[in-house]
């Protein structure tokens, strides 16, 4: 899947005269969800213990890493879904690209009557909203645990607070890299992986419109994205 991405002139890959200076062309071929990604296991035991009451299969492996086609992937600020029971999550989005690491951002929509007979399907079944601007992993590495997501969703006409949390909660890039590839060399061109979610304030919910960003206060910046989801009816 193509995927565009505008760079801080900053971290331009090319000549600053370019018209491209600032722009990368990414092509994604392999799509990886990191679930179940948090840093404290007693969160992460008392998480599966309820979605395990709604009915949601306990994981097999923690983290768990589930494929996803790559074709799944959008920078449309649309997205059409089957139905009401589907919602957002902000992740981040970590891609290789020209053996370098780059950080975006993107919401790993999911239909929850679905991920109550399979989290795997439930996943594949919905697209996966990306930004359209990334940083390189090398300019954050060194604070990652500072990084903070965030994500509002329209409630009765206003957007209300729905995700918060530092980076610091979710295991680090190179941790799930490495688990995911079993030690093995990280491609150098192709490979994308959402990083996890922080907790949804007020329980996870559908909305039909999501703003998310991931803020950098030290570098005084932000990669932000929202999206509307259009629902297609469930004809039986």
């Amino acid at each position: 899947m193509k995927l565009t991405f505008t760079l801080p002139a900053e971290l331009s890959v090319t000549q600053p005269a370019s018209p491209s200076a600032a722009t990368l062309e990414v092509n994604i071929d392999q799509l990886v969800i990191a679930g179940w990604a948090g840093r404290d296991p007693e969160a992460i035991m008392h998480h599966i213990s309820e979605l395990e009451a709604l009915g949601v299969p306990r994981p097999s492996a923690v983290p768990l890493f589930y494929r996803v086609a790559a074709n799944q992937l959008t920078q449309n600020k649309t997205v059409e879904v089957i139905g009401s029971a589907s919602s957002g999550e902000a992740e981040v989005f970590i891609f290789t690209h020209q053996g370098e690491l780059y950080v975006s951002l993107a919401s790993d929509h999911t239909d929850r009557e679905l991920e109550s007979h399979s989290v795997a399907l439930s996943k594949q079944l919905c697209v996966k909203p990306v930004a359209t601007t990334a940083w390189r992993m090398s300019d954050v590495a060194e604070h990652w645990d500072q990084l903070i997501l965030r994500a509002w969703i329209k409630e009765d006409g206003e957007y209300r607070l729905y995700q918060q949390g530092p980076l610091s909660t979710l295991r680090e890039p190179g941790d799930l890299l490495s688990r995911y590839l079993n030690q093995g060399a990280l491609p150098a061109n192709g490979l994308g992986m959402t990083c996890g979610t922080v907790a949804a304030i007020g329980g996870i919910r559908p909305a039909t419109e999501f703003r998310m960003e991931l803020v950098d206060e030290r570098l005084g910046r932000s990669i932000s994205h929202a999206y509307q989801s259009l629902e297609l009816p469930v004809v039986a």
